[in-house]
């Protein structure tokens, strides 16, 4: 068998921190000479030396942790690091669950298209405006139909004035290679 010392353990989960953990420095991480120390409690310790501030974090048996390194002198702070690692991931997820994803839905329409296929599409865009996503109307030009775009421009706004009790543009009708594109989104 193979014996492990207690050094050695220690050295392991510092290579461990130093691997998985590189966002924030953390205990002999820290090579600055001078930090401005805070404690667990929230008060001020000073500015003192990092050897110092590491002493002071073994004695509670907590980690020091470099909250702030682009200050002068960088902060630090003596906290327990899984627990602050826990708290900053619980938070993450609580500002994941209120942020609104607005996706993008594509309606497609060529310059040749009948009133009933249009109504259609309305439909269907209607649809994506009340799920709250933005809608992108699109007519692609093909061969000669490139040289009618004010064919397409009219259809895109005859599709607009369809929609105009729950929608309204956000991007007016623009050529971007060979269609042109129009953005809509849902009234306030």
């Amino acid at each position: 068998m193979f014996k492990v010392d207690r050094s050695t353990i220690h050295f392991i989960i510092f290579l461990w921190r130093c691997l998985l953990i590189n966002d924030l420095m953390i205990n002999e991480q820290i090579r600055d000479k001078q930090v401005r120390v805070i404690d667990d409690k929230g008060g001020q310790l000073g500015i003192m030396s990092a050897k110092e501030a590491q002493r002071l974090a073994r004695e509670r048996n907590l980690d020091l942790v470099k909250i702030s390194p682009k200050a002068k002198p960088p902060v630090c702070k003596i906290i327990d690091y899984g627990k602050f690692r826990y708290e900053q991931a619980k938070r993450q997820k609580e500002a994941k669950k209120k942020q609104n994803i607005i996706s993008v839905k594509e309606v497609r329409l060529s310059p040749n298209i009948e009133q009933h296929d249009i109504d259609t599409k309305m439909k269907h865009a209607k649809k994506f405006l009340n799920n709250g996503d933005k809608v992108k109307v699109s007519v692609r030009f093909r061969g000669r139909e490139l040289a009618h775009t004010g064919v397409g421009r009219e259809i895109l706004l005859k599709f607009a004035e369809g929609l105009t009790d729950i929608a309204e543009i956000e991007k007016y009708p623009k050529m971007e290679g060979r269609s042109m594109v129009m953005f809509m989104t849902q009234k306030k």
